[in-house]
């Protein structure tokens, strides 16, 4: 029996990357081809395959949606060959960024979290989250309701940094423009990308990685799933939902949430125990994206671990089943090349 701590976590962590990777390899055949909603599918079944092949007890807390809106990884599945044993709250996103798949650009991640059973948040009806997240030496040094100028103040005290040399990222949307206005007047700078609220927040929470800080809204499921990493790598991780529609707001009301109150990072997830894993599936800041030849699939993982506060990147050489045809580089996968420290 594999379990989550002792001798046994690091083996966990290495199977956890198989989910990843088979949804990272899956949804490679999709890449820039304009059909989201294929390249997710295709990841998907992949990876509850992967879920079903491990020896857990494992319920979808944050998934593809409800069990009438999605057929495989809806909240509430239960997944693996373990019942009653290894019992794990499991948050996915076979794909994240699955426009950025379609379309061929940076950042798109395969992504896991799992924690024991019962203590990651449940966002509920939540879409949508505002986000702030640091490194670990300005971990309880933040306050998420101070102004942006008095955030940026308090983290390059913090960091021992002047406000001028921080790198804030920020996710490339209209609604943040007001936001980027705000960390340019304070002297900042800001790194805009269109897609990768998840490595966005790993690269905030890694020291020296070139990114100092994460501000903004995001997708909620992505907001839990990076408090787990960032928990792990002992960083900070504040959140805020953050309804952008009439709709969402009236779900959130009625669910009993609250819209203005900063949830901390042990409200989101309440353990130390927990295994984070990423697979890149089209080159980013954090990640290369899968690269083909005609013999072998190349993968590259992040795999952190809260039970040891480790972190591997993992590069993966498969052998492709014979008589597959592929390319050389992975196409559009490989347009962008980044790394994290």
């Amino acid at each position: 029996m594999m379990t989550m701590t002792g001798g046994s976590a690091p083996l966990f962590l290495y199977a956890l990357r198989t989910v990843t990777e088979g949804a990272a390899s899956a949804a490679y055949d999709w890449i820039g081809r304009g059909r989201k909603e294929d390249g997710d599918g295709a990841a998907v079944d992949a990876m509850r395959l992967a879920l079903n092949q491990l020896a857990i007890d494992g319920v979808v807390v944050i998934g593809e949606g409800e069990k009438d809106e999605a057929p495989a990884l809806y909240n509430g599945e239960r997944l693996g060959t373990a019942p009653g044993d290894t019992a794990l709250d499991i948050a996915v996103d076979p794909v994240e960024g699955t426009t950025y798949l379609a379309n061929g650009q940076t950042n798109a991640l395969a992504v896991i979290a799992v924690a024991p059973r019962g203590t990651m948040m449940d966002p509920g009806p939540a879409f949508y989250m505002e986000k702030l997240v640091v490194p670990p030496a300005a971990r309880g040094k933040i306050d998420p309701t101070w102004p942006v100028e008095r955030r940026l103040t308090a983290l390059g005290k913090a960091l021992g940094k002047p406000v001028a040399d921080l790198t804030v990222y920020v996710l490339e949307k209209p609604r943040h423009r007001g936001l980027v206005e705000r960390i340019h007047d304070a002297g900042a700078r800001v790194a805009l990308y269109p897609a990768g609220d998840v490595a966005g927040a790993l690269m905030a929470a890694i020291p020296d990685s070139g990114i100092d800080c994460l501000m903004g809204t995001g997708g909620t499921p992505e907001g839990v799933m990076s408090a787990c990493a960032v928990r792990a790598l002992g960083g900070d991780f504040m959140g805020r939902l953050d309804p952008q529609l009439p709709t969402e707001q009236m779900a959130v009301r009625d669910a009993g949430l609250s819209a203005t109150h900063w949830y901390a990072l042990e409200d989101m997830i309440r353990s130390d125990n927990v295994f984070f894993c990423a697979t890149g599936i089209t080159t980013g800041l954090l990640l290369d994206g899968v690269r083909r030849t005609a013999t072998h699939e190349c993968l590259q993982s992040m795999l952190i671990s809260g039970a040891s506060g480790e972190r591997q990147k993992l590069i993966n050489w498969r052998p492709r089943p014979q008589g597959i045809p592929g390319g050389t580089t992975g196409g559009p996968a490989g347009a962008v090349t980044g790394s994290a420290a």
